[in-house]
């Protein structure tokens, strides 16, 4: 039940972060006390970073000399984590404040010279015969912990450079950000929101919260219009500043590829973790193959709503009368709830999320945009959202509550050099934790109304979370070969690939829009982790299989898939990505399992057109 200190928003209007009650604010005391404790944790880093050239020289001494600068770079690690992530977050909680943004870069500055310091390291290490160091772990149980970061690096050995070719490219770090932290500063600090008027003379100032509330809640197409173009001319005002900042990144990206040796931007991306391109052409092929479930459904979506012309800006709005909101403080229970099937153990730690302030809820003047979970090593997982009390925003909540279990059960089940997992496992849990939520919402639905919205809402997470994300990682793949076969990166060049894809992928279905080419521009993913998002894709397959055992009405085969599902959270990053879904049961080799969520979908609108016409 909602506390007496319930906050809702007011639709239309932005609070300033004082006005929201402190419990729905995160505490970031568990990651340090105050600044004070900040700065001394930074002095301690920075001493250590300053010491660590001491230990070169001294790998090939043997296991014990090894062993210890391990640990060295371990304990530079954790305290990494607390130094950067107390003055990130505080900088996320309104992007305005330069002093916090300082202290932020100042971070960035002091990893860069972290970078420069252990530089030596990859190269000293691989100096040393695998045979050699084999033998050591064999005899040195300590030692043997690191058996994996080892024979991994070994695996990108022949793109590690010499130690001068390692400290030059160390010296390149203070530029990777750069890019992005414009990009970002440019959207969130310097952005000038628009304001329109509805039809019904109310005035809206579209910041992102409310933006895509207007495109979900409004029944009227020519609001939604009216939002669509305003706040997509912003980022057509500046294109070609977005064009010349995603330049950058391109450009940053082919370097660090040639400068190791790497035939492609995406083989580069995908090597460390040992995965074939041949995962992600397969996937974008195999995708293209099978649109014909997403037309149907936005068929269906233009049919149900009556729309002479259907356009992206149509794409969102629920197709029943459906004007409930969720209150922040009813959802928590429902998502504890939604998660017994992975046992009790796991709900308690959901719980505890919730009571403990380890979620920042409501949107504020100057927040961050989006939503995140933060893995802050040592303390617990940190949620980011901007809740607006959307079904949408509830499904969001339960995605960053299944990365910030992984990232607990990570954490707390292996040792530091394995406590983080790899972007390709990473978004398993997350999408998984949605369809649990998405069972518990389905079976407590007591009317065709309600099974119809949530049944939409289970194919436009389909729609999102796979198509529009092979779209985004195409999109990615030929922006980044156009650097790679040395063309030109403009704006018409970039608008012209992301118009062509919307044609590839929707087809006829929805009528085009001329701003819609500049709509790459409002996305994040492609400033700041570049070849990141198709592996919402992979990893939204991944759930289906996965969900298909953990659903099973035979127990013993339930429970067999719920014990190897939490074996790959606590896995963390100790295997190979595509070994550690492997063993979870899932073998994304295999094209039909691409094919499996078309089938999905095809399913899903089927029943949908039941709901609707019956």
């Amino acid at each position: 039940m909602p506390t007496l200190d319930t906050f809702r928003p007011e639709r239309g209007n932005l609070p300033v972060r004082a006005d929201i009650p402190a419990r729905y604010t995160w505490d970031l005391s568990d990651i340090c006390a105050d600044w004070n404790s900040w700065s001394e944790s930074y002095t301690t880093l920075d001493a250590a970073i300053a010491s660590f050239p001491r230990f070169r020289g001294t790998l090939a001494s043997g296991p014990e000399s090894l062993l210890g600068v391990f640990r060295a770079m371990d304990e530079m690690g954790a305290l990494s984590y607390r130094v950067w992530y107390y003055a990130s977050l505080h900088y996320d909680e309104d992007q305005r404040d330069n002093e916090i943004n300082a202290r932020r870069q100042q971070v960035q500055i002091l990893f860069a010279r972290q970078q420069q310091a252990s530089s030596w390291f990859n190269p000293e290490l691989l100096a040393i015969p695998l045979d050699t160091i084999r033998a050591w772990m064999e005899k040195n149980e300590a030692l043997e912990v690191y058996r994996f970061a080892i024979e991994s690096l070994f695996h990108e050995q022949e793109h590690v450079l010499d130690e001068r070719g390692e400290q030059l490219l160390s010296y390149s770090g203070r530029f990777n950000s750069i890019p992005y932290d414009s990009y970002s500063a440019l959207t969130t600090a310097d952005m000038k929101f628009p304001e329109i008027t509805l039809s019904t003379g109310e005035r809206v100032t579209l910041t992102y919260g409310q933006y895509r509330a207007l495109l979900e809640t409004n029944r009227l197409q020519e609001d939604r219009a009216t939002a669509y173009r305003a706040f997509h001319q912003v980022y057509a005002d500046s294109q070609n500043t977005y064009a010349s900042l995603y330049n950058g990144v391109l450009q940053r990206d082919w370097f660090h590829a040639r400068a190791r040796g790497y035939a492609s931007t995406l083989d580069a991306a995908l090597h460390g973790n040992n995965i074939p391109t041949s995962v992600v052409e397969n996937l974008i092929s195999v995708a293209k193959q099978n649109v014909e479930p997403l037309r149907r459904y936005h068929r269906l979506r233009r049919r149900v709503l009556g729309l002479e012309r259907y356009q992206l800006f149509d794409i969102f709005v629920p197709l029943v009368e459906h004007d409930a909101t969720y209150a922040y403080d009813e959802v928590g229970s429902w998502i504890a709830d939604s998660v017994a099937p992975l046992g009790r153990e796991y709900q308690k730690r959901v719980r505890e999320a919730f009571a403990g302030r380890w979620i920042d809820v409501f949107e504020n003047v100057g927040k961050r945009s989006g939503a995140y979970s933060a893995p802050v090593y040592g303390t617990h997982p940190y949620m980011l959202l901007n809740y607006n009390e959307t079904l949408d925003a509830v499904f969001t909540l339960a995605h960053e509550m299944g990365h910030s279990m992984h990232t607990l059960l990570s954490h707390q089940a292996q040792p530091f050099v394995y406590a983080g997992y790899t972007i390709f496992v990473a978004e398993v849990p997350s999408t998984l934790s949605e369809a649990l939520f998405l069972d518990l919402m389905l079976e407590r639905a007591s009317s065709r109304e309600q099974r119809a919205v949530l049944l939409q809402h289970a194919i436009d997470s389909i729609a999102s979370t796979f198509y529009t994300q092979v779209m985004f990682a195409d999109f990615e793949l030929q922006a980044h070969r156009l650097v790679e076969q040395d063309q030109p990166v403009t704006a018409d060049a970039l608008n012209a690939i992301y118009s062509g894809l919307l044609r590839d992928y929707y087809g006829d279905v929805i009528d085009e829009e001329p701003i819609s080419q500049t709509t790459w521009a409002r996305i994040p993913h492609f400033f700041s982790t570049p070849y990141y998002v198709y592996q919402y894709a992979t990893c939204f397959a991944s759930t289906a299989r996965l969900m298909q055992d953990i659903r099973a009405t035979d127990r013993g085969r339930s429970a067999e898939a719920v014990e190897r599902y939490l074996s790959l959270l606590k896995a963390g990053g100790s295997d190979y990505p595509m070994n550690l879904l492997a063993r979870a049961g899932v073998d994304l080799s295999q094209p039909d399992t691409v094919r499996a969520v078309g089938d999905e979908l095809t399913m899903l609108v089927g029943k949908l057109e039941q709901e609707l016409t019956s």
